[in-house]
C-alpha cells in the first residue's frame, strides 16, 4: 500500500474528514484508480476503527465521525467509480420491529455495513413483519438483520420469522438480530443463524453469514 493510502487510512480512522478529503482529492490528482482508494484506503481504516471499538479502545462519537469521514471520501470517489464493477460483499436488509422506534443503533450497523462493502437497504423503524417479508423477495438479500431495544418488542422477531415461512422465504435469507435485551442465548432460541452486539460485531457476523 502506497503512503498516501495508508494517510487516507488513518484519516479514516481518525474521523479527520477535511484530511480525507484532501488526501482523496490528491491521490485522484496522482492517478490511482478510484477502487484502490476505496478498497485499499478508506476501507482498511474503517476496518481498523471497527477492531478498536470491540477491543473498548473507540467509542460510538469516534465511530460515528469515523463513518463521516469514509461517507465525505466516498461522495468525492463516486464520479470516478462509475462503470467500475465494485464488488459487494452482500446484500443486507435492516430495519427495527413492529412497535420499536428506535433507530441510532440500527443506523450505526447500516453504516458500518455500508463501509465495509455491503450493500444496504434500510426499513427503518416500526417496521411490520410483512414489510421485511416483501424486502427479502423484492431485493434476494443475502442476510436480514433486526434490531429492537426494548424487551416489549423483541418478541416480535419470532413474528417476522413466521411470517418469512409462510411466504416460502425463510430459507432463502440468513437472519442476524441485536439491540440492547438480545442475546446469542434469545437468537439460538427463535432460531437465527446470526447475533452481533454492536455495529463493529455485526460486520463480523455479516461476513461470517455469508461464508454459510
Amino acid at each position: 500500500m502506497t503512503e498516501l493510502l495508508v494517510s487516507i487510512a488513518q484519516g479514516i480512522e481518525k474521523g479527520d474528514d477535511k484530511q480525507v478529503v484532501e488526501l482523496v482529492g490528491k491521490a485522484l490528482e496522482g492517478g490511482t484508480p478510484a477502487l484502490d482508494i476505496l478498497e485499499k484506503g478508506m476501507v482498511p481504516g474503517i476496518q481498523a476503527l471497527g477492531k478498536c471499538f470491540k477491543e473498548g479502545t473507540a467509542y460510538l462519537p469516534e465511530v460515528l465521525i469515523a463513518c463521516r469521514a469514509m461517507n465525505r471520501g466516498v461522495e468525492l470517489l463516486k464520479p470516478h467509480l462509475e462503470g467500475v464493477e465494485v464488488t459487494s460483499k452482500g446484500t443486507v436488509i435492516v430495519g427495527t420491529v413492529e412497535g420499536d422506534m428506535h433507530d441510532i443503533g440500527k443506523n450505526l450497523v447500516k453504516l458500518m455495513l455500508e463501509s465495509n462493502g455491503f450493500k444496504v437497504e434500510d426499513l427503518g423503524s416500526d417496521v411490520v413483519p410483512g414489510v421485511f417479508v416483501d424486502a427479502v423477495r423484492d431485493t434476494n438479500a443475502d442476510i436480514l438483520a433486526l434490531s429492537a431495544l426494548l424487551t416489549m418488542t423483541m418478541v416480535e422477531m419470532p413474528n417476522v420469522i413466521d411470517a418469512l415461512k409462510e411466504a416460502g422465504l425463510r430459507d432463502k435469507v440468513k437472519i442476524m438480530i441485536g439491540g440492547a435485551p438480545i442475546t446469542r442465548e434469545f437468537a439460538d432460541e427463535i432460531g437465527c443463524e446470526g447475533f452481533a452486539e454492536d455495529c463493529a460485531s455485526a460486520v463480523d457476523e455479516a461476513v461470517r453469514l455469508m461464508s454459510l
